[in-house]
């Protein structure tokens, strides 16, 4: 039993009238107590489980990344001078709205911007669709590359992904607690806001409830990261909606910040998400979205792929981004990148 620890835990776990938020140095130390089995089997449950129904304060959250920051793999800063773009997806996947998080990906890769991702397999509580099964689908072993081999296949193609049992096996030896507190722990936020990166950033994280990102922007602003996008995206990913109003928050390298309201109708798009009916459906109409298919997945893959076009700068306007993601989409460009991944990794595992 960690002695540090449980002096931590009772802080946190006192009760409604008595329970105490740690300082960011406090946070920070039991994660590193946590991710290094310091703690108790015990000692860990009991702090999740308390640190979700207290909620966790942005000194907190600032704590534990900070924790994931030393213990956690970072990458080396690209040469390429575009920001890198890491999509902060929830780590147990999707399981109602079919996703679009990869073509946005891939998408990007392709008109330039880099961008990393990260994730592990199938997870509680929701077990739903993980990014590695999308990739293991088109025959892309991305969790079998080294942390270099990573580094390497981002330089070249500009798209990257970290697998958390290989590149971070302490983050996913916590994993189970998700399964036996059948919750999901605050550690949940930290993977949104998580970037193991050493240049520049630009934040893409999506959210649920509305305060849980006004304490995400707190904890962001502690860690020193100002160029970022969040948005109340499907089950709390980083794809934009089409069935109501996109709600977006823009935040500048600057210091500031701006709230941004998206209908999709006023861009002739449908307000109708394409349902996660089934897992092999989709992933066939994923892989024809590749050869130019206007089916179910279009319209979605178009509408998140421009807004991120414009909003990471390789766009002017909207329609610009929304015109490019068509052309990128129809002229093949996309199956071509995803061709050239698949020829990096093959060549590299």
């Amino acid at each position: 039993m960690s002695q540090v620890f449980r002096e931590l835990l009772k802080k946190v776990g006192s009760g409604s009238h008595t329970a105490k938020s740690l300082s960011r140095s406090e946070a920070a130390t039991a994660g590193h107590l946590m991710l290094t089995q310091a703690a108790t089997p015990a000692q860990i449950g009991a702090f999740l489980i308390a640190h979700r129904i207290k909620r966790p304060t942005p000194e907190e959250l600032a704590g534990l990344l900070d924790a994931y920051a030393d213990l956690g793999p970072c990458l080396p800063a690209l040469t390429n001078p575009q920001p890198l773009a890491v999509l902060g997806c929830p780590y147990d996947g999707r399981s109602r709205a079919a996703p679009v998080t990869v073509i946005t990906a891939l998408v990007l890769a392709a008109a330039g911007v880099p961008v990393l991702l990260h994730g592990g397999d199938r997870m509680p509580t929701k077990d739903g669709l993980p990014l590695i099964d999308i990739w293991r689908h088109w025959q892309l072993p991305l969790d079998r590359l080294s942390l270099d081999q990573v580094h390497g296949l981002l330089q070249d193609t500009n798209l990257g992904f970290l697998y958390l049992p290989r590149h971070f096996p302490q983050a996913a030896a916590l994993v189970p607690y998700r399964e036996e507190l059948g919750k999901r722990p605050p550690l949940a936020t930290v993977e949104l806001l998580w970037c193991p990166y050493a240049g520049p950033v630009h934040l893409i994280s999506g959210f649920v409830h509305p305060p849980t990102e006004t304490v995400a922007l707190a904890a962001l602003a502690q860690r020193g990261i100002t160029r970022f996008t969040t948005l109340k995206g499907l089950e709390g990913g980083v794809d934009l909606p089409r069935s109501r109003t996109a709600i977006i928050g823009l935040g500048e390298s600057d210091g500031s910040w701006q709230r941004l309201l998206l209908h999709p109708q006023d861009y002739g798009f449908s307000r109708q998400d394409p349902p996660l009916v089934t897992e092999s459906a989709y992933l066939e109409c994923l892989t024809a979205l590749l050869y130019g298919d206007t089916g179910a997945l279009y319209d979605s893959a178009v509408w998140n792929g421009g807004f991120y076009l414009w909003r990471l700068g390789v766009c002017d306007s909207l329609d610009q981004g929304f015109s490019k993601a068509r052309s990128l989409i129809g002229e093949g460009h996309l199956r071509a990148h995803l061709d050239r991944l698949r020829q990096v990794v093959m060549a590299l595992v």
